[in-house]
């Protein structure tokens, strides 16, 4: 009845605010709109230009990456990685049945999903060309181990950055599985022992340990190729050759003196709590290492000869190939390299060298190696 008693004027008055009120309301809600979409593509493209993914970088660059990014709360390249690595490589051989593989391809997945980012409770601490990159291989196949596949090198050059940082490089894991990294420096760095021992009393450590004269040509071997203008093995290993004297200051002579590194290592750790791998062994009895190294770290024996196959053209052990792939899963070209040729004579005189050391390291672990 009330808008019967409107006047003509009143009532186009009426209609215009009612017009110009929807008009300003439409424009706002089109404002509001536009404004949000803007602020989230501001911030995402401003996320994707502080940590952009790099798949090939480098392990320096993931590490330093990594602690920008960490502020960010975004996951970096190195966890990335990590991920696709941990969900690509931890998959069934194709000799093996499906079981095993599902709890893998589970645990995984829920560690990704429910777990924790934890400080190691194992860690492969040494030698350099030993064999220390295979066995990270192998064990990392073990459903209930999540392994760092990038060198951390923290007990020896990053410790300056704190426990915090070392954790955050971890894998997630469940409360069941282990933690687990290798950096094989740390046998040989002097402070690693005291400053792993500070992190944990109960760390379990895993050394790979080969014929010392065996060890010196491959790291020699491996250099060349980076240096191709460094002296011959001779004149590097030797301060006069004709007299025997051999040069310790030398790091590839330096390494295979284990027993030197392992009394270090005494101070602070039970010989318990170190296993110590034959890197021979390895070679020729993969499962049989790694069934005592899956003892070492109360894991149930899950890796086993039906995981591997000898690679006659690398000259080593490869995992067999997994369903999803059409090749095995063998270590890199780095891996395998033929060695420098050395004098049958250089060799016994490195022999004879090592023998005393070889005889006190075996009488400390309680283990004949035969390298002699």
């Amino acid at each position: 009845m009330a808008h019967r008693l409107l006047s003509p004027a009143n009532k186009f008055s009426a209609r215009f605010a009612f017009i110009c009120t929807l008009s300003l309301s439409c424009t706002y809600l089109c404002y509001s709109v536009l404004f949000c979409r803007s602020t989230v593509m501001t911030n995402q493209g401003y996320e994707g230009k502080r940590c952009p993914p790099k798949n090939h970088a480098g392990a320096k660059k993931l590490l330093g990456k990594l602690e920008v990014c960490a502020s960010l709360g975004v996951r970096t390249a190195l966890d990335e990685s990590a991920v696709r690595r941990g969900t690509a490589d931890l998959r069934e051989p194709a000799s093996s049945g499906s079981h095993w593989a599902a709890t893998r391809l589970t645990n995984v997945s829920t560690a990704q999903k429910y777990g924790n980012k934890k400080l190691p409770n194992a860690l492969i601490v040494g030698v350099k060309k030993g064999g220390t990159r295979a066995v990270l291989e192998f064990i990392r196949i073990h459903p209930d181990v999540r392994a760092l596949g990038t060198e951390p090198h923290f007990f020896d050059r990053n410790y300056e950055r704190g426990l915090d940082w070392y954790r955050g490089l971890m894998p997630r894991t469940l409360d069941s599985q282990i933690t687990l990294e290798k950096t094989p420096s740390y046998f040989v760095t002097r402070e690693a022992p005291r400053r792993i021992s500070s992190m944990s009393h109960e760390t379990k450590l895993i050394v790979v340990v080969r014929n010392p004269v065996t060890r010196a040509i491959s790291d020699y071997t491996q250099t060349l190729t980076k240096k191709p203008d460094i002296p011959t093995f001779e004149e590097l290993a030797f301060k006069n050759r004709s007299l025997g004297l051999v040069d310790t200051s030398w790091n590839a002579i330096r390494i295979g003196m284990y027993i030197l590194h392992l009394e270090n290592w005494l101070q602070y750790f039970r010989l318990s709590q170190i296993h110590f791998v034959s890197g021979e062994r390895l070679i020729t009895d993969p499962a049989g290492e790694m069934s005592r190294v899956q003892d070492f770290l109360g894991l149930k024996r899950i890796i086993s000869d039906k995981h591997f196959y000898f690679n006659r053209t690398k000259g080593f052990p490869c995992l067999k190939k997994p369903e999803s792939s059409s090749h095995p899963r063998c270590l890199g070209k780095s891996k395998g390299r033929t060695h420098v040729q050395i004098e049958q004579e250089v060799i016994d005189q490195l022999q004879e060298f090592y023998r005393p050391f070889n005889i006190k390291f075996y009488e400390t672990v309680g283990q004949d190696f035969k390298w002699d």
